[in-house]
């Protein structure tokens, strides 16, 4: 399960960049062909999050379709299953332009926690 330790990175990367701040709720962006599963994302938040400046906050997960292009005859269009085929020509030369990162889009901090440094 892949998804506790990308999760448990996320929190590392959250508590280097803000410290001692209070963390309320926590944005990211999944793209359906990262691999990544979402729900199990959800999960291992809350277990990973426990004792830490993000105990409590909210996770927010956009799943963004993926984007892709057919080498063989150009169409464009989107995709949610991993296996990418192009849908005019039903060929497999694909070239995957988008949908496959795992982004921290943004972090929103309690107000009353904010570091004085942060506040100005």
């Amino acid at each position: 399960m892949h998804e506790l330790s990308l999760t448990q990175a996320v929190v590392d990367a959250v508590e280097e960049r803000l410290g001692d701040a209070r963390i309320s709720c926590v944005r990211l962006e999944i793209g359906k062909l990262s691999g990544v599963v979402a729900d199990s994302v959800r999960f291992c938040f809350d277990l990973v999050v426990e004792g830490t400046t993000l105990a409590g906050a909210r996770l927010e997960i956009d799943e963004p379709s993926g984007a892709a292009r057919c080498r063989d005859c150009a169409e464009e269009f989107t995709v949610d299953d991993p296996i990418v085929l192009c849908p005019a020509c039903d060929g497999a030369n694909v070239a995957v332009l988008s949908g496959q990162d795992m982004l921290i889009k943004s972090v929103e901090v309690s107000p009353a926690c904010v570091p004085p440094a942060a506040a100005r």
